[in-house]
């Protein structure tokens, strides 16, 4: 039997989603160590899996492994649409638990778009593979247009960057109790509207966001200067959706954003992803205060919800015998 481990990941934004620019997308996030997905998988003559997700991606993996089945067991999951890269580490856990059961190589970033992965986004392939911050390339703008290619037939994002993030930092993790984020044919559609009428401008700010403070700021262990820049990219983002999803973040997430950038053990703070996973960069001795903040941020907001600090994650998923 073997057993695949794998974290979540924030999704800080993307650096352009302007038909105008040669590439579309170009995201960036983080690997984090929680919350996580767990599967196991051993031989067998069938498909047999009791979660519904899961069962969907081991019948496609089996199909491309050339396999006769696995039984696949979910022992743990990320939560789905808020904004953690559920569907991504839960596809390509199911993958490489049954590749390696089954004795193949599981070749995640060649196999994720015949799951479906990698899209848009190539953070959460690159974060399953090798952890850290992730910097992707994008796609070529003439081949995406507003719509992807038939599932399989796109190849997911080179990585154009990846550091390692210093271990004493924290990311706390407020998670509302709101309706999912955006996913399936209703995250298509928004993202085919926004990417129609993306304002060009908005990517170039970013572009130079990215170079001048992201990329100096993780390469330095700069914690509140990699803050402040991931947090301007979302906000910049949240231009471009703000049509999508009613405003600069969706509704509840600004409030519980604001309390957050109110206090002095938070660095940066922003959604991840279409949310509603609102993140804060802290640092292992803030954590607690940190911790207080967002739970203080949840009430006044007036929504229940839970709370994590996750540490940063700088290896790719754990993948052995159970």
């Amino acid at each position: 039997m073997v057993r695949v481990s794998v974290g979540g990941r924030l999704h800080f934004g993307f650096q352009n989603l302007s038909l105008a620019h040669e590439r579309l997308y170009g995201s960036l996030g983080v690997a984090l160590e929680s919350p996580r997905a767990v599967v196991t998988a051993e031989p067998a003559d069938r498909v047999d899996c009791d979660h519904p997700t899961a069962r969907e991606y081991a019948a496609r993996a089996v199909d491309l492994l050339d396999a006769p089945g696995a039984s696949v067991t979910v022992e743990e999951t990320l939560p789905r649409h808020v904004g953690l890269g559920s569907g991504t580490q839960l596809a390509l856990a199911v993958l490489a638990a049954v590749a390696t059961a089954t004795g193949t190589e599981p070749r995640v970033r060649e196999r994720a778009p015949r799951l479906g992965r990698g899209g848009r986004s190539g953070v959460g392939v690159a974060a399953f593979e090798s952890g850290g911050f992730v910097l992707d390339t994008g796609h070529p703008t003439e081949r995406f247009t507003a719509d992807r290619p038939p599932r399989g037939e796109w190849s997911v994002p080179a990585v154009a960057a990846r550091r390692p993030v210093p271990d004493d930092w924290r990311f706390v993790l407020a998670l509302p109790d709101a309706e999912p984020g955006r996913n399936g044919d209703d995250e298509d559609d928004s993202m085919r509207s926004v990417v129609e009428r993306a304002d060009p401008a908005v990517a170039d700010r970013i572009a130079a966001l990215v170079s001048r403070r992201v990329l100096p700021a993780i390469a330095e262990g700069d914690r509140a200067a990699f803050g402040a820049a991931v947090a301007e990219v979302g906000r910049l983002n949240g231009a471009w959706y703000a049509d999508e999803q009613g405003g600069v973040y969706r509704p509840p997430v600004g409030e519980v954003v604001a309390r957050l950038d109110e206090s002095p053990a938070i660095a940066g703070a922003g959604q991840s992803s279409w949310g509603p996973a609102v993140y804060g960069v802290t640092a292992r001795d803030r954590s607690e205060p940190a911790r207080e903040v967002a739970r203080e941020a949840l009430a006044a907001a007036g929504v229940d919800g839970e709370v994590l600090v996750a540490e940063p994650r700088n290896r790719g998923a754990r993948i052995g015998d159970r």
